[in-house]
């Protein structure tokens, strides 16, 4: 690659025109173009298929933009100039970017352009979050749907979200069984589910800090119940009683004693050769926290200076519960319970009551009022088949399954116009709850700016916010390729199925820490807290935490914080036999600094056979980067693998990597050197700036439902400067996104040509 400006050489290129020196842009943007990037990208050389010859004036920040918005972020990213070729100072490097976001800025507000969002197809967990909340009905139909397609790596994308003839089957079938089960007509079948405690969890100490106080061991766990019923409780045991104390087991419900029995084996209640203990406890419809747990001694209450964890009593204690199993239910005391939207107030006949529970429904479903004729043709199908077909001719609706924006009347084409409130609501709740929006949200007038913050803020700190951290955070860290990460037994054979639901329940469980306390962004980075149960603390070597609970801990070290150094992570960029620096260093750039790297060209596989015995992973890559093709991205991504080398392939941390001591030191492409992660992450604090606009980004991807766009760029470059001013509180960003011209507006399209009709059939 020939850099002919760093010869002064610029051959007859646009860029040499005389420059006026009173010109702001001719002083700090032309001439870095001229000497540093026109040598490679002019119209005779376009390497990468970019030229910047048309880039000569201010003008072009407006015809240009785009191009302007790329150039931009390669320099500010440090991408360009690229390595080992000539480079300006860093001076001269922050004032062209800070000039040239200065000049997209203002353009940007001066005219802003947000783009139109195509026909959205609810995804499954909006499909599953919108019944839930339509009608009451707690539990997953959308499990049985076709996986979503994904792009700018979330399932929510409009553009992606297709619908296949096996999903119209699936949507039929689907709101039959709603419409039963909403309407109570539904038999429910007993099943029995088996829960098994993790064998390598200590039984000595509480379940967790909901256990009572004088207990010790056993399972808590939560479970959703279909009806209000009769449940079977069985309680496997294993291990050998102390004869010299009694066993007792206590079955609590929502902290709530509802059984207790004998749990010595050889007793009536537990046989020798069965080793279990049965137990029925009527049990109320929804979601209750169930707990399975010894008494600690001899003693019948529960009194609160009855201590555990004290040696020699907790040690004498053998028996500990191997698996709890829950059957049921058993005789349905109400199985016909409507949800409120379905009862109906008319006191005329059927068809003005049904009339009037069809178009409250259909009003909440579709997300808009509904016109006479639309409820006359559902009230067509209830004289057909009663309120259940009704009911799923709602939900097989596109006006249920799609969100569709519509210009309203009057606006022209190319007109910016601000989304009318029912559409607004619905942006606002798919994006926070990932469902539909609540009766208050519908009747608020979201025109008012201090009625719109009151919105969003109630929105945030509702328990439906939760979604936000299952579909946007499970995502954006790649939580949910946990599943089907399978480290090799031979090489990890502590890693379990136990183990792998406390990574993800820690991850979950710091996103919801930072995002309902409000904390900073900065804390994704690096934290001093996390989540974790017993397993998990000892996997991670933090002592004095005791049961399956999670709670919030310190961290001791710099070992741990943040969520590049969380075990999910980790283990989800790691293969099955080993860790990969490349993989782990990608996954740094592309989601926390908005630098991924191109796709690789197709090169020989790393050679594994001698790794950890005969040479380094550090040594292997440095060969693999011989190839010229390869170093570019590899100087990249490499050196931030290595920060994280400390951390096998499941997350634990270790000093060596079979024969060799791990060395975690890097070098980055500014010339910034680190030793390990915790000083790669004081780094990256130092340079908060692309986190910050990769994070708003990520989540501003998401809250609108398709890729961000050049002229959404300015748009995030304000969100962020605003959030530096809040110390980066997750609720800046969250607002500047809804409050933004992107999110709350909208430019009318073109009218459709006939002769543009005629040519596409």
């Amino acid at each position: 690659m020939r850099v002919l400006g760093a010869l002064g050489m610029c051959a007859g290129l646009s860029l040499c025109q005389t420059a006026t020196v009173e010109d702001p842009f001719q002083r700090q943007i032309r001439p870095v173009l001229k000497q540093y990037c026109a040598g490679c990208h002019s119209n005779r050389m376009k390497v990468a298929g970019v030229t910047v010859d048309g880039l000569i004036s201010m003008d072009s920040f407006r015809s240009d933009g785009a191009l302007w918005e790329r150039v931009v972020r390669k320099v500010r990213t440090g991408e360009m100039p690229p390595p080992k070729m000539p480079r300006p100072s860093q001076s001269a490097l922050n004032s062209f970017v800070d000039f040239a976001n200065g000049e997209l800025d203002r353009i940007a507000e001066a005219h802003p352009e947000p783009s139109r969002i195509t026909a959205h197809r609810l995804n499954r967990a909006e499909y599953d979050n919108a019944i839930r909340d339509l009608l009451g009905v707690d539990f997953h139909p959308a499990a049985d749907f076709p996986a979503d397609d994904s792009g700018y790596g979330f399932d929510n994308i409009a553009d992606v979200l297709s619908l296949p003839p096996v999903l119209i089957e699936k949507y039929l079938a689907a709101a039959g069984k709603v419409a039963r089960l909403a309407l109570g007509q539904v038999h429910f079948d007993p099943v029995l589910e088996r829960f098994t405690a993790p064998r390598k969890q200590s039984q000595n100490s509480r379940a967790g800090e909901g256990a009572p106080i004088n207990s010790r061991g056993g399972m808590d766990l939560d479970r959703t119940f279909p009806a209000d019923a009769e449940y079977l409780f069985r309680v496997r045991l294993r291990g050998t009683p102390d004869a010299r104390i009694p066993e007792v087991v206590d079955l609590r419900i929502d902290g709530k004693l509802v059984r207790r029995a004998d749990a010595k084996i050889g007793t009536e209640e537990v046989d020798e050769e069965q080793r279990h203990i049965e137990m029925r406890a009527p049990v109320t419809a929804g979601r209750h926290d169930i707990l399975v747990t010894f008494l600690r001694d001899d003693s019948k209450d529960e009194s609160p200076h009855l201590e555990y964890g004290k040696e020699g009593k907790a040690d004498r204690a053998r028996l500990a519960v191997d698996w709890v199993e829950i059957g049921g239910p058993f005789d349905v005391k109400a199985p016909g319970k409507r949800p409120p939207i379905l009862n109906c107030t008319a006191h005329a006949g059927e068809n003005d009551c049904g009339r009037e529970i069809l178009a409250r429904v259909a009003r909440r479903a579709w997300r808009r009022p509904v016109t006479s004729a639309e409820v006359d043709r559902l009230l067509a199908f209830h004289r057909m088949g009663g309120l259940d077909l009704g009911l799923r001719a709602i939900l097989v609706s596109p006006n249920f399954l799609f969100r569709v924006e519509r210009d309203p009347g009057g606006v022209k084409p190319g007109e910016v116009y601000p989304i009318p409130n029912l559409e607004l609501a619905s942006r606002m709740s798919f994006f926070l709850w990932s469902s539909i929006p609540d009766e208050e949200l519908l009747q608020s007038d979201l025109g008012n700016p201090s009625v719109y913050e009151k919105q969003l803020r109630r929105m945030m700190s509702d328990p439906r916010s939760s979604a936000l951290t299952a579909n946007f955070a499970g995502q954006w860290l790649h939580l949910r390729n946990l599943a089907a990460t399978k480290p090799d037994p031979e090489r990890f054979p502590d890693f379990d199925p136990d183990l792998r639901q406390a990574f993800q329940r820690e991850a979950e469980l710091f996103f919801q820490s930072v995002f309902h306390e409000d904390r900073s962004v900065l804390d994704f980075l690096d934290s001093r807290f996390t989540f974790a149960n017993e397993r998990l603390a000892k996997f991670y070597g933090i002592s004095n935490v005791e049961g399956s609970r999670f709670r919030r801990v310190d961290l001791p070290n710099g070992e741990r914080g943040g969520v590049m150094t969380m075990a999910a992570v980790l283990a989800v960029t790691s293969y099955p036999t080993r860790t990969s620096p490349v993989i782990r260093g990608k996954w740094v750039l592309e989601n926390l600094l908005g630098a991924p790297p191109p796709p690789p060209p197709p090169v020989p596989a790393l050679e594994e056979a001698g790794l950890g015995k005969t040479v380094t992973m550090r040594q292997q890559l440095e060969a693999h980067r011989a190839n010229a093709s390869c170093a570019g991205c590899h100087a990249k991504m490499d050196p931030i693998g290595f920060a994280l080398e400390h951390y096998d392939a499941t997350g634990r941390w270790r000093a060596k990597d079979g024969a060799f001591d791990v060395d975690s030191t890097g070098t980055l492409p500014s010339g910034e050197t680190f030793r390990d992660a915790s000083e790669f992450k004081q780094i990256l604090r130092e340079h908060v700036g692309e986190f910050v606009l990769c994070f708003t980004e990520k989540l501003m991807t998401y809250a609108l439902g398709r890729g961000v766009e050049p002229s959404d760029r300015p748009v995030i470059r304000g969100i962020a400067r605003q959030a530096a001013k809040d110390g980066y509180r997750i609720s800046s960003i969250v607002l500047g996104i809804a409050e933004s011209v992107p999110f709350r507006k909208r430019m009318a399209s073109e009218p459709v040509r006939q002769e543009d009709v005629r040519a596409g059939s």
